[in-house]
């Protein structure tokens, strides 16, 4: 185990700042340039020095303002380690507990993260275990801001371009017993579909992971039913309940890029009762349904927003009118399925076409 003044590589421990089934993380700095801080990750199992192989691998060349990047690493030392840079703040996890994230923080938090992992995934690098735990938030973001740049990055990319037995290896685990175990179980909360049943997963994986995350810092709790971020937050911005949809869907329902999803997030709300639209924009008088544009492929125009919609929408993502005459709910849970479904993805009722209609 791992002790203070020990030294590891170029570094000396100081103290320990993270911990769990896979290892410590220390706070460290370099024995010569002593104003050198860094963290230093350390396998205290022999069975899990291949994950840090694996994370060194992975993150290596990774050089973006929202990842945590690599500075050293040995996994064949003595005591085999990953140095990294060190983020002084928390993760995000305590400020979704203490609810201490406002929308527009969850927004600026959320494309931040998204913008590493666009990053990433354009290096052919999947995160594949993306939570609250793995997000951290400089100190600099509580006295400039969550929109200002590099305060959140991505970190732990332990399980990055895993293959499909160890996702397998990991939905397995939930027949388990132990804290190592309950460890593994709870990631599977921001497991995509695909992912738990152990199949190839691309960049989608992680923006479903993303939707949960967007849910939590909205909520303060993890999605549950048919609920949507603004049935538990009246503060919350409709339009992000659609965006929390498109992110918590099933694969082909999902957000394409992590681009995409960023423009979704970066879409204005619609406008206030009493103020005045924006220019070419007609007003939406209350109660009535606006009905959209002839479709010309499987992309149209929102008639309120002019924002691009999917051609099977039934409210835009952007703004959320409802686009359709008669809104399609499943009659069991009351979730949104697609004009097309057959049964719901949420609670799997046979649908029809004509039923559900509400």
């Amino acid at each position: 185990m791992p002790n203070a003044n020990q030294r590891v590589g170029e570094h000396v421990l100081q103290e320990r700042i993270a911990s769990g089934a896979f290892g410590e993380v220390w706070k460290a700095n370099h024995h010569v340039w002593h104003d050198q801080l860094v963290a230093v990750k350390i396998p205290t199992d022999p069975n899990y020095v291949r994950d840090l192989q694996r994370e060194g691998t992975a993150i290596h060349g990774l050089q973006h303002t929202n990842i945590v990047r690599a500075m050293g690493f040995d996994p064949y030392a003595e005591t085999p380690y990953l140095v990294m840079e060190y983020v002084p703040g928390t993760s995000l996890r305590p400020l979704i507990v203490n609810k201490k994230l406002t929308p527009t923080d969850a927004i600026a938090v959320m494309k931040q993260v998204l913008a590493g992992l666009s990053y990433a995934h354009k290096n052919n690098v999947v995160h594949r275990d993306i939570k609250p735990e793995n997000i951290l938030v400089h100190e600099r973001a509580f006295k400039d801001g969550f929109n200002t740049e590099g305060v959140v990055k991505v970190t732990d990319f332990g399980l990055g371009k895993s293959t499909a037995m160890r996702a397998e290896s990991i939905a397995l685990s939930q027949s388990s017993s132990g804290d190592h175990a309950r460890e593994i179980a709870g990631t599977l909360e921001y497991m995509a579909p695909e992912q738990r049943q152990g199949a190839a997963v691309d960049g989608r994986a992680d923006l479903f992971a993303c939707g949960v995350v967007l849910y939590e810092m909205l909520t303060g709790e993890k999605p549950a039913g048919t609920d949507v971020p603004s049935d538990l937050n009246r503060q919350s911005p409709k339009h992000l309940d659609e965006v929390f949809r498109r992110s918590y869907a099933r694969l082909d329902k999902r957000f394409a890029s992590a681009e995409e999803m960023i423009q979704a997030l970066t879409s204005a709300p619609p406008i206030p009762g009493g103020m005045k639209p924006k220019a070419g924009v007609p007003p939406l008088p209350t109660g009535r349904v606006v009905a959209p544009p002839p479709m010309t492929g499987k992309r149209t125009t929102c008639p309120q927003c002019r924002g691009a919609v999917d051609a099977n929408d039934q409210f835009c993502m952007h703004c959320g009118v409802q686009m359709v005459e008669n809104v399609r709910r499943c009659p069991q849970c009351g979730a949104y399925p697609d004009p097309t479904d057959h049964h719901c993805i949420f609670c799997g009722q046979t649908l029809t076409m004509e039923a559900g209609i509400r």
